[in-house]
């Protein structure tokens, strides 16, 4: 692909900073989290490989966009909005991954005007909960004994605005393994950030308001795809299969032997599914 072109979108409270490459159809790409940087989307971006053109962006709390909230859905989709406009793009494909997948159905949702059509990448949903206290349970029944109820803690402290980053990282780094459809094959957990406000932020608020979202996009006509591993923690009955139920045109993708990193675990599984979507748009 082409070198990368960084890219600065002015939104309130500062700027989002990201990079866009390639040529052909345009795809946005939001990382999960929240509160992770964006990073650990390389690889993905890698595998969509030629044929669209691929930006990204960090989400606010990290750079090298602004450190400032507001911490929240709303102000979460308007940068989404903001960002697309700011590259230009009338319509374009939107892929998010994990609490990013919801982050763009929560976006098809409130301005489908905008898109092109949506993939969510093993998503947390918009139906009840997301699988969010099914997701928690399970993440921590996979993660060994012996470090189950450190990363619990943890977690809790983040999740209450209290810990450090260090300590956040910390807890990942325990439950890393625990992602993946094979715990003892998992791949080291790369180089990651992580903003203690924006996780905790956005937590508090990301099993609301979902009844609204659902029923907003299933009020429309939008292209959807969603991908699921079998293997993941993400429960994909709950969150994944619910979420494509939504419109009558949806497709899911559930790969074998796959975790909540499908790419990783299933190579060209998500760019398949990316291929099937942008040809039904």
């Amino acid at each position: 692909m082409s070198a990368r072109e960084q890219l600065s979108v002015e939104v309130a409270g500062g700027s989002l900073g990201g990079w866009r490459e390639g040529a052909g159809t345009p795809v946005l790409l939001l990382h999960g989290g929240p509160g992770l940087s964006y990073e650990y989307l390389d690889g993905l971006a890698a595998e969509l490989g030629t044929g669209y053109e691929i930006a990204s962006y960090q989400q606010r709390g990290l750079a090298p966009s602004t450190l400032a909230g507001p911490f929240t859905i709303a102000q979460a989709i308007a940068d989404v909005v903001a960002v697309l406009e700011g590259l230009g793009w009338s319509r374009t494909l939107l892929v998010g991954h994990s609490w990013g997948g919801q982050l763009a159905l929560r976006v098809a949702a409130a301005a489908p005007q905008h898109l092109a059509g949506v993939l969510a990448v093993d998503p947390l949903g918009i139906v009840g909960d997301g699988g969010m206290a099914a997701f928690g349970a399970e993440i921590i029944a996979r993660t060994p004994k012996q470090g189950r109820d450190h990363a619990r803690e943890l977690d809790d402290r983040a999740m209450a605005g209290e810990g450090t980053p260090e300590e956040a990282l910390e807890s990942l780094q325990i439950v890393w393994p625990s992602y993946f459809a094979d715990p003892e094959q998992a791949p080291a957990m790369p180089p990651t950030r992580m903003s203690v406000e924006a996780y905790s932020g956005i937590i508090e608020e990301v099993t609301s308001g979902t009844d609204e979202a659902a029923a907003a996009l299933a009020a429309g006509d939008l292209p959807l795809g969603v991908i699921a591993g079998a293997g993941s923690p993400m429960p994909w009955g709950l969150a994944a299969r619910a979420s494509a139920e939504l419109l009558p045109h949806a497709f899911l993708v559930v790969v074998p032997n796959a975790g909540h990193f499908p790419w990783l675990e299933a190579p060209g599984s998500v760019r398949a599914a990316l291929q099937r979507l942008s040809d039904h748009t």
